[in-house]
């Protein structure tokens, strides 16, 4: 027996509709098409059963309807979390502070999972340079696709000294953090470092790569990481901006402190010393 043809217009109203053949599902497509585009759900969007509830109708109507917001480009889901409209900036990450974006998207009540692309050793003279090593150094090379829910986040890649990290060779990166590998296996912790965060205009490549829309900005971003006087991190991040803040934070007595970008990530002592400045 088929599905009772309820309200599918409304903000929650339980009229009839499905007249003249129209399925009930393109009513509440239609319906939320109309409320995402004035703003109504820029705090939180309701999840499946929820608008099942609203709309008096089942939820492999909603389904429907959702699967074409989503084709449209209009909500983004992963199987088991909330939809939400396309365009929300849900992980933030602190300025002036260590931080791992793993956790930072674990915060945000996302799942974090990583599609390893490469995981091994390697010479780079110029990341050996960067790290204040010799050009032939033998580094550990790890780059990664982040997913946040289930979608491209970022494009990460990162070259520490092998001599200091070879037992990653052994982890599993598709669901864990970095530093916590690096901590746990090799007894490393860093303390601090810099960074250097620009917005970019990705390339088709890159677009393709994070499954980015014509028109979205990426943030750049270049990591040194230190520990105890010594520079063992070279990151390189391209973060989707429709889904990644940069925040900050001050108070009346000591106000906030931003360097401004310059040529930096050297080893001249004075770009040492504002390296363990800054972090």
């Amino acid at each position: 027996m088929g599905e009772e043809p309820t309200a599918a217009a409304g903000r929650g109203a339980h009229s009839r509709a499905g007249r003249g053949g129209t399925p009930l599902w393109r009513h509440v497509r239609d319906d939320l098409k109309a409320r995402l585009e004035q703003g109504e759900f820029t705090d939180s969007f309701p999840g499946e059963n929820e608008l099942a509830a609203r709309y008096g109708v089942s939820r492999h109507t909603i389904r429907e309807a959702l699967r074409e917001l989503r084709e449209a480009g209009l909500v983004t889901a992963a199987k088991g979390r909330r939809p939400r409209p396309v365009g929300e900036a849900v992980i933030e990450q602190p300025v002036g502070a260590l931080y791992s974006l793993f956790a930072s998207v674990e915060a945000a009540g996302l799942e974090q999972r990583s599609i390893v692309r490469t995981l091994d050793i390697r010479a780079d003279a110029h990341v050996a340079v960067r790290l204040g090593l010799e050009e032939s150094t033998p580094l550990l090379y790890l780059e990664r696709i982040r997913l946040a829910d289930g979608e491209p986040l970022a494009h990460d890649k990162v070259w520490l000294p092998a001599s200091d990290a070879r037992a990653l060779l052994d982890a599993d990166f598709t669901h864990t953090a970095l530093y916590g590998e690096l901590a746990d296996r090799c007894g490393l912790r860093l303390v601090g470092g810099e960074e250097r965060i620009k917005a970019v205009v990705p390339t088709a490549a890159e677009q393709r790569l994070l499954d980015l829309p014509d028109g979205v900005a990426a943030f750049s971003i270049e990591r040194l990481g230190r520990t105890h006087g010594r520079t063992v991190e070279w990151r390189t991040t391209l973060v989707r901006g429709d889904r990644f803040s940069v925040v900050t934070r001050f108070d009346a007595r000591t106000g906030y402190r931003l360097d401004p970008a310059g040529n930096r990530f050297t080893r001249s002592r004075r770009s040492a010393r504002r390296l363990d400045a800054v972090r």
